[in-house]
């Protein structure tokens, strides 16, 4: 039976027409092999625009269905469900991008027009080859898996948690609470971070639905959505955590002391050691790298003043296996390490410091008690701060990190609430982003402190004097754009707003976890506005500044909504499982197992009896590498076979068409199609 095909063209307000002519392409298409029906509407999306679409496929027996419109990102799921609601099967359906890929990239509304309408021919010969394919629905696993257990982790465990849901959360460090733990107070109210997070932390720890596993990575992943299973390297501990009560008594005692990566290398740690007195779990760590005995050397101070003999130096690092049905990601962030921007003389300077090493100075139970004070324990009379230290660079990030501008401003109204308000404070930047709820109003309170802002960028820290004011100083030198001038500035304290950057293990997380990265480093979600918490695999979501840089209310927000969309798989109890995925011919396949090194998702396996290449198509995610590469043609995506891509190329690359019906000779039809035909061309 001839396929009988309906061709929709949107106008998109004014996104697409008039820049692309979308009346004369809906005319143009009427007249393609094959077409019953073209129309064009303002916004085909809307219901009235559905409707259109479901009226023809019933009353003219339409069997194959294309929109040009805008990107399929958007709309294409939008419109095979008024297909499937018109009784067509979904799969029968082919959308045409025209706006992104005419009327906004091209000035000229004759090429624009010409273009769609070799877009439109390209899909019309494309939706010819189509099949019909068919979802299947696989039970969710109700179990989920949150990586990653600083606050945005927390939040997403605590959420999903308190659903009723069992939940298995990992965290790499020995204890929980992420960059949050090393904060002091929290912008733009001054809130004690502690009093803040330490609630939730102690509430996970309590949290019968949660599984917490601390010094564990998560080392492998496979399966697929609802039904994935997680394999958990636990890091021996020696510690035995049942028999440890927390006294501390083994931390007072062991002789071997190394530097704090907690205390960002302003003090020292044991061997065996904690965070804080808040951290949760509150039991201690032994250090292998550090430890005498681990080491084979003798010591084992720890082990002989334990009172409860907790100290357990046969530990061994084991695996664990969990079955989950889906996975929040929240392994958060790094801070740029400022050393190689010599200019600003960190790591030669010792009173250059980086945002949360001054963190860890204004903290109670930070290394100096809370007092701001230098090396020598004075109190500094003079602090330049300089914002975007790696950020809104093109030779480091280009992106702003979202959160410098005012933890500079927290530390400004610190420096003088501490330190005393005749303490200068000089705030070296180039725009101040006070974007939040609260967050002008901080900035207005901290200039009537006293605060100096100086726009531009410092181009130099030194210490090379050149008045004898600027002995013994820190001389911040650059220029201030709003006086056009250089300046240098005498201090005795600076400190670095570094950037929020992706964790430095962040490829080797997308690696085992299957999605992708930015450009920016950062885990890449499906759509920055309609999908922002969602990967391109389907049952893995997004969490915190794992996806790019927030302040602390916008990585909580960020996690509320990856546990709802987890919680909805998880409460749905089945999901559906797209079937263009790839598939091998087994009469085809040659055995030479090329795909199989080239498959991302391990979908792939070799049946040595019959000796070819077989797709588990719960697995697999339709990327297409296993088409590409094979040598035979065996491996195919379905959807996208090789009849259908090349039917697309040969309209997209043939003369524009127009009638098939030919009039008869001598008429004014055949007249009036010769020139239809011939004005066509000229155009395309």
């Amino acid at each position: 039976m001839a396929n009988r095909i309906g061709v929709y063209v949107c106008h998109c307000g004014s996104n697409i027409y008039p820049r692309v002519d979308s009346p004369k392409v809906a005319e143009f298409a009427q007249r393609l092999r094959g077409v019953v029906v073209g129309r064009d509407y303002k916004f085909m999306c809307s219901d009235p625009g559905q409707d259109m679409i479901i009226n023809d496929i019933r009353q003219l027996g339409l069997n194959r269905v294309v929109v040009a419109s805008c990107s399929p990102r958007l709309h294409e799921k939008t419109f095979q469900n008024a297909v499937l609601r018109a009784g067509l099967n979904p799969f029968l359906f082919q959308m045409t991008c025209i706006r992104e890929h005419c009327s906004w990239v091209h000035p000229d509304p004759v090429e624009a027009t010409a273009k769609a309408m070799r877009l439109v021919a390209a899909a019309v010969d494309r939706v010819n080859w189509h099949e019909e394919l068919y979802s299947r629905e696989e039970n969710v696993h109700p179990d989920v898996l949150v990586v990653g257990a600083g606050i945005a982790g927390i939040q997403a465990a605590l959420d999903i948690s308190r659903s009723g849901h069992r939940v298995h959360l990992v965290e790499r460090s020995p204890s929980i609470g992420g960059h949050m733990a090393q904060f002091d107070k929290t912008f733009p109210t001054l809130d004690c971070a502690a009093c803040i997070s330490t609630p939730k932390m102690v509430a996970v720890s309590q949290e019968p639905n949660i599984n917490l596993m601390t010094w564990a990575e998560v080392k492998e992943v496979s399966g697929f959505v609802g039904n994935y299973k997680a394999t958990v390297r636990l890091k021996p501990r020696y510690v035995d955590m049942d028999k440890c009560t927390g006294c501390g008594l083994c931390l007072e005692k062991c002789p071997t002391k190394v530097d704090s990566e907690f205390e960002e290398g302003l003090a020292q740690r044991r061997a065996i050691h904690r965070n804080s007195p808040q951290a949760v779990p509150n039991k201690p760590v032994i250090d292998a790298s550090a430890c005498r005995v681990l080491n084979g050397k003798k010591c084992g101070v720890c082990a002989k003043f334990c009172p409860s003999g907790a100290i357990d130096f046969e530990q061994r690092e084991r695996e664990v296996e969990l079955d989950i049905g889906t996975i929040v990601l929240a392994t958060g962030f790094d801070t740029l390490d400022p050393t190689p921007l010599g200019q600003y003389g960190f790591g030669r300077f010792p009173e250059v410091y980086t945002g949360l090493q001054f963190e860890r100075l204004n903290n109670a139970v930070g290394p100096t008690g809370g007092k701001i004070v230098m090396k020598n324990g004075q109190k500094p009379e003079s602090v330049a701060i300089i914002h975007c230290v790696g950020s809104r660079d093109v030779n480091h990030h280009e992106y702003c990190s979202r959160v410098c501008c005012m933890y500079a401003l927290k530390y400004d109204h610190l420096i003088k609430d501490k330190v005393g308000h005749a303490t200068r404070v000089y705030n070296f930047y180039i725009d101040l982003r006070c974007f939040g709820k609260g967050y002008e109003e901080f900035l207005r309170r901290v200039q009537e402190e006293g605060v100096t802002f100086i726009r531009g960028r410092p181009a130099e820290v030194t210490d090379q004097a050149l008045t004898p004011e600027e002995e013994g100083k820190l001389i911040v030198i650059g220029e201030d754009t709003l006086l056009a001038r250089t300046i240098r500035v005498p201090v005795d304290m600076v400190v670095l707003c570094t950037a929020m950057e992706p964790r430095a293990d962040v490829a080797e997380v997308a690696r085992v976890f299957g999605i992708s990265q930015g450009l920016d480093g950062f885990f890449l979600e499906e759509h920055p506005k309609l999908g922002p918490v969602s990967t391109a695999t389907d049952g893995i979501f997004l969490a915190g500044t794992c996806q790019g840089p927030k302040d602390i209310p916008d990585a909580v927000a960020h996690a509320a909504g990856a546990a709802a969309q987890a919680l909805a798989l998880a409460a749905r109890g089945k999901v559906t499982i797209s079937p263009t995925v790839s598939h091998i011919d087994p009469d085809v396949c040659i055995g030479c197992k090329t795909c199989i090194g080239l498959c991302a998702y391990s979908a792939i396996e070799f049946d040595a009896r019959r000796g070819v290449s077989v797709v588990n198509e719960a697995m697999c995610k339709g990327c297409g590498s296993c088409a590409g590469a094979c040598p035979s043609g065996a491996a195919q995506i379905r959807h996208f076979t090789e009849k259908e891509i090349f039917a697309e190329l040969d309209g997209l690359l043939a003369p524009v068409r127009i009638p098939v019906t030919e009039p008869e000779p001598g008429t004014a039809g055949a007249a009036n199609g010769a020139e239809e035909t011939e004005t066509a061309e000229a155009q395309a």
